[in-house]
């Protein structure tokens, strides 16, 4: 399943027939959520980004991101076309704690959702693998690979967030369109896989 295998925009193409997954792009506050979802969208990305003021002294925790100029306040978009079959709209939620009342809002009607971490400040990871597990959405853990910050396994990080083994966890890079595109694969396949263990209904 690869998108370059697909071109939406080539005469004959019928994207409107194919699948529509929603998936939520999550993590704590400074993370990568909205730089994933600029790198790999197809169409121009939604930001709802505003700059860092005084009035968030005391309110934000900064440590290990003091570089960071804006914040996410509400949400960011993005889709990628997988193939003919299947398109997948992103949606980044916000990271900082008061706006997570928009994460219940943002999870309604998602199929799944990728949890990016930061080596940096790996507990503040916690909050959103147990927002997904506490509501049984799969999910995956993509760690991304700051410049400058630790460097650790991925069994390490799954040992760190005390992951089940069923999670997939898997380093990345949140600026680079192949690396974006392998983590929303796997995502697609973990999801995939789940659907086949699934009981049948009777």
């Amino acid at each position: 399943m690869a998108s370059e295998s697909f071109d939406p925009t080539r005469p004959g193409a019928t994207p409107h027939l194919a699948a529509s997954v929603k998936i939520l792009i999550a993590g704590g506050f400074g993370v990568g959520k909205t730089t994933m979802v600029a790198s790999i969208s197809e169409v121009a990305p939604l930001r709802t980004e505003e700059l860092i003021t005084e009035v968030s002294t005391g309110i934000d925790d900064l440590s290990g991101v003091e570089q960071k100029t804006t914040t996410t306040v509400a949400l960011d978009f993005g889709r990628i076309t997988i193939d003919s079959e299947l398109v997948l709209y992103l949606f980044g939620t916000p990271g900082q704690d008061r706006f997570w009342f928009l994460w219940d809002e943002l999870s309604r009607g998602a199929l799944g959702a990728v949890v990016i971490a930061d080596t940096r400040r790996l507990g503040n990871s916690f909050a959103a693998v147990d927002f997904f597990e506490r509501r049984g959405l799969p999910f995956l853990v993509a760690v991304n690979c700051f410049d400058g910050a630790p460097v650790y396994t991925v069994d390490e990080v799954r040992d760190a967030l005390d992951l089940d083994p069923h999670i997939p966890t898997l380093l990345c890079d949140a600026r680079d369109r192949a690396s974006s595109k392998q983590v929303l694969l796997e995502l697609v396949q973990h999801l995939i896989e789940r659907a086949g263990r699934a009981p049948v209904a009777t």
